[in-house]
């Protein structure tokens, strides 16, 4: 069933656990988060990042994601990731999109405060939550570096923008980076108690992927109420596709589609048992 952001991450509130985020570019993936979240139970949100216009149009898989969201047995929201741009946003807001994250984190604080504001208000007659970033990441979406490494998010600057936004979740700076860690990433989890604290806002996990079972744990507990995950369940995938090739020929493209749908399915289930707690 679809619902929007507010309402998805309303239940992760009061079950004290997080929402996984897993972004879905294709059929294989959408089909393996939501057969892993039908199967265990528990609502999810597939997402569709600004970044993956050259392969995944939004207007092409936009459509065929509320859609999947509406058959599914589970909460499905169905949501924008890393929007940079409001005209974007609009587009999946028209598409039926229940959950839109505007990315101003590179902007001058004033430029993102403003732009975020607009979005916010672009999204309420739609009945669609929004996210905002504030603070940087050490990598960008894309896994590219932002430059001189993470920016961390001032709880007391974040109590600010978030009141005077009107944003519904607020994804915090704190040690995570987006893509393959190179090493165990070292991460301010009391920074994160005391944004929620100081916010009373639903805070997410970007760069999701990686972290340690007992660091999502604590994350949660301090009041992380959606991960985003999928460049590990991608890798997944590949590997998965990488050792069919490895062992025998393969004939037929659908083969390794299924190959690499089933290894991204265990791999979201896995994550999806650890942000329920």
């Amino acid at each position: 069933m679809l619902v929007n952001l507010v309402e998805i991450l309303k239940q992760a509130e009061e079950k004290k656990c997080a929402v996984g985020a897993f972004n879905t570019p294709n059929l294989e993936c959408i089909t393996a988060v939501l057969n892993a979240a039908e199967r265990l139970n528990v609502p999810v949100i597939i997402a569709h990042a600004q970044l993956h216009e050259p392969v995944a149009p939004l207007a092409v898989i936009g459509p065929v994601m509320v859609e999947k969201a509406r058959q599914a047995k589970v909460p499905v929201c169905v949501h924008l990731d890393h929007c940079e741009t409001l005209d974007y946003m609009q587009q999946a807001l028209d598409l039926g999109f229940t959950g839109a994250m505007y990315d101003g984190s590179l902007l001058p604080y004033e430029e993102n405060l403003a732009n975020t504001r607009k979005a916010v208000a672009m999204a309420r007659p739609y009945h669609c939550g929004v996210e905002a970033e504030l603070g940087a990441l050490a990598s960008r979406e894309g896994g590219e570096s932002a430059g001189s490494g993470p920016v961390y998010t001032d709880p007391e600057q974040a109590a600010v923008f978030c009141r005077e936004t009107g944003i519904d979740a607020l994804a915090p700076s704190f040690g995570t980076a987006h893509g393959i860690y190179k090493s165990k990433p070292v991460l301010d989890l009391e920074r994160v108690r005391i944004i929620a604290e100081k916010t009373g806002l639903p805070l997410v996990m970007h760069g999701g992927s990686g972290v340690s079972p007992e660091d999502y744990r604590t994350g949660i507990r301090n009041g992380l109420r959606k991960i985003n995950y999928y460049s590990y369940m991608s890798r997944a995938g590949v590997t998965a596709v990488k050792n069919l090739l490895a062992g025998e020929e393969v004939t037929f493209f659908h083969d390794l589609a299924l190959a690499a749908q089933q290894a991204m399915e265990a791999d979201a289930e896995k994550a999806m048992r650890i942000f329920e707690g």
